[in-house]
């Protein structure tokens, strides 16, 4: 069983010979308990090239303490990181599966081994609320490390961790940290012990082979690119974990990726990147394909729950949970065997290759304001063209529903290529941003309709036929068709507003 906490630290340096503060007096904290002593001795595995230390993961097993087993931890913002942990046991001697299958996307095949030893001498102090409540835990450990994996190398410190608790206020964290600087100790550079003692071979193993001006067109587009690797290598442990959202976010990191390729190609070589860009929009055709059963469900489930219980005929609840869960489950089984698949591995590597040496074109050298403008306008002007043919297909039907679908395409693919501009323009770009945002959600759920529609009237007439009422299915598949026929009227406001010149004029200034 593995289990999963959510861990939000600071941790801090403590030269030698600087006592510690007292705890009392601190804001919320009614009792401190402690010193607790515990020795604790961890052994963390990684590959040979340390690919998980450098992404600031670490996997190790640790003895001693009340939380002995394998951990992973995984980045997730400022001080904060997930810890997920599998118990000791003789099935347990190597680093188990349920952890291991979470970091794939790092190790990619590359065995794992022990490359540090780390053994702490730990003081604990808890300090709690009114109530017994843990706020935090404060723990003071002297640390004795050893690298076992390339050079040999031994180094040994004393560091302060502060763990704030489920439920605490986040300003304890700063009240606690006001004390210990005033105490003579400093915030570590470092957010784990294993970063301290593998030193400079974190390193990166594969820097950029051509310095790139962050003022040049070049520059500008490939911050972007970076940001967007990074939240697919982010995003990887959670939708493998199946958590709330994941397979969306990862999703759309991806489309990010692939629009500003396409939307940038005069800057990145469009013909050097059109085979990553095949596999980007395979990859986030895997995620959709999920995603979409999840969008569906959750727009059925919430028109059920705004109907007044009278007009909810039958078990209407249970038939969509009985429709939807099978094809949930097995579309997230789908996106497992694609992320352990050898063509997501190879996906990952050109990723990483893209980064390292990008496919510029001459115009990557110019300053961005000079180039990249100008093909954020061949995205609006292609928007504006989708909007044109929209007009074009006259009263409501399927012709219309592909027009508007490629609008939301177009709409889309401009948002983005905004968001890579907007460090550059500023507020302007923001504010263009926003309302093709808003252009987009009205498209988009004028899409969710058009895939709700003919699900509502299968299960309408399953009803039927298994010696139900249909009545509900067919009342909200009447409210869909009104929807579609009102998307004109809903979405001129929020076009209207995107149409303003003065909205628009840095695209050409």
């Amino acid at each position: 069983m593995v289990t999963s906490v959510r861990e939000t630290e600071r941790k801090y340096e403590a030269p030698t010979g600087v006592a510690l503060p007292t705890w009392d007096g601190l804001p919320g904290v009614a009792g401190v308990s402690g010193p607790d002593e515990v020795l604790l001795d961890a052994e963390y595995h990684d590959t040979e090239d340390l690919r998980l230390a450098r992404a600031g993961v670490t996997l190790r097993r640790r003895t001693g303490g009340e939380d002995a087993g394998w951990h992973l931890k995984l980045p997730a913002g400022a001080d904060t990181r997930d810890e997920l942990g599998v118990p000791l046991g003789p099935e347990h001697q190597r680093p188990p599966e349920e952890l291991t299958s979470l970091v794939r996307a790092r190790t990619r095949g590359a065995r794992l081994l022990p490359v540090a030893r780390i053994a702490t001498r730990r003081s604990r102090w808890r300090l709690t609320g009114d109530t017994g409540q843990l706020l935090a835990e404060v723990v003071a450990d002297q640390v004795t490390a050893s690298v076992l994996s390339g050079p040999s190398k031994q180094d040994e410190w004393r560091e302060v961790e502060v763990e704030l608790g489920a439920d605490a206020d986040p300003g304890l964290l700063d009240a606690v940290e006001d004390r210990l600087v005033a105490a003579g100790l400093h915030r570590s550079t470092r957010s784990a012990k294993l970063a301290r003692v593998l030193g400079d071979r974190l390193t990166p193993a594969t820097p950029a082979r051509v310095p790139v001006d962050a003022a040049t067109a070049g520059g500008t587009v490939l911050a972007y690119l970076r940001d967007q690797v990074a939240a697919v290598y982010r995003l990887d442990p959670a939708v493998r974990r199946g958590l709330p959202d994941a397979v969306h976010q990862q999703r759309v990191a991806m489309r990010r990726l692939r629009s500003a390729l396409q939307a940038f190609g005069r800057v990145v070589d469009r013909e050097r990147t059109r085979d990553l860009t095949d596999e980007l929009r395979w990859a986030a055709g895997v995620l959709g394909a999920a995603r979409d059963l999840e969008v569906l469900a959750d727009r059925l489930e919430q028109a059920v729950a705004a109907l007044p219980d009278d007009l909810v005929v039958g078990p209407v609840r249970a038939q969509l949970t009985r429709h939807f869960a099978p094809g949930q489950a097995a579309a997230q089984q789908a996106v497992l065997a694609a992320l352990d698949s050898p063509r997501y591995s190879a996906l990952l590597d050109r990723l990483d290759a893209l980064l390292v040496d990008p496919p510029f074109t001459p115009r990557a050298a110019l300053p961005a304001e000079d180039v990249l403008p100008a093909q954020v306008a061949r995205a609006d002007r292609r928007l504006r063209r989708r909007m044109r043919a929209v007009g074009e297909t006259g009263s409501a039907g399927a012709d219309r529903d592909v027009a508007l679908h490629e609008a939301r395409k177009a709409a889309k693919r401009l948002r983005y290529a905004v968001e890579v501009v907007e460090p550059l323009v500023g507020r302007r770009a923001v504010r263009f941003r926003k309302r093709v945002k808003a252009v987009q959600q009205v498209l988009g759920d004028h899409q969710d309709g058009v895939l709700a529609r003919p699900l509502l009237r299968q299960l309408g007439m399953r009803s039927q036929l298994e010696g139900e009422n249909g009545f509900t299915f067919g009342l909200l598949h009447g409210r869909e068709l009104s929807r579609a026929d009102q998307v004109l009227t809903t979405l001129a406001r929020p076009w209207r507003r995107l149409a303003k010149p003065r909205v628009r004029r840095w695209l050409t200034s």
